[in-house]
């Protein structure tokens, strides 16, 4: 079940975890949330042929109780050549998992945000070349924004 991002209509438990899927055609970058869905966590980056397999484990073992796919889109919002696999991945999801709302956001500047993110953290520079890991923090910084949009939408201020 696709939702839309508005959250008029949000009844996602709020002592449950939420996965973020930073999707790419190589590799997908993902992060989870805490039960109480505060913080985003970096959780790994996983070869996107082995996502779905990975994904039916975790989803399962973990409770997860949505899932959160970044969109990436150009400037002037217009879909990027990535927009059709993404698409195709988010119908799949529906069908895998069809009891768990499946929320799309905006997923620009998330990588140029992560490697920044990165470079700040003091990582080393070998480490820093690392794409796995801009994924994994790019899935992150999808959640956090999630997160704080969820908050806003639904006028709480923890």
């Amino acid at each position: 079940m696709e939702v839309p991002l508005n959250f008029r209509n949000f009844t996602l438990s709020d002592m449950a975890r939420v996965l973020a899927i930073d999707y790419g055609l190589k590799r997908t970058g993902l992060a989870v949330t805490d039960e109480l869905q505060i913080f985003a966590f970096g959780l790994q980056t996983v070869a996107t042929h082995d996502l779905e397999r990975f994904l039916k484990t975790y989803v399962v073992e973990n409770g997860i109780a949505g899932i959160v796919v970044g969109e990436p889109k150009r400037l002037n919002n217009e879909p990027t050549d990535a927009t059709a696999a993404i698409n195709l991945f988010v119908t799949k999801l529906g069908k895998l998992f069809p009891e768990i709302p499946v929320y799309r956001i905006d997923e620009r500047f998330t990588s140029s945000m992560a490697s920044k993110a990165i470079l700040a953290s003091g990582i080393k520079k070998q480490e820093r070349r690392n794409k796995a890991l801009v994924d994994e923090v790019s899935a992150t910084i999808i959640l956090q924004s999630w997160l704080e949009q969820k908050e806003l939408r639904n006028g709480n201020t923890r």
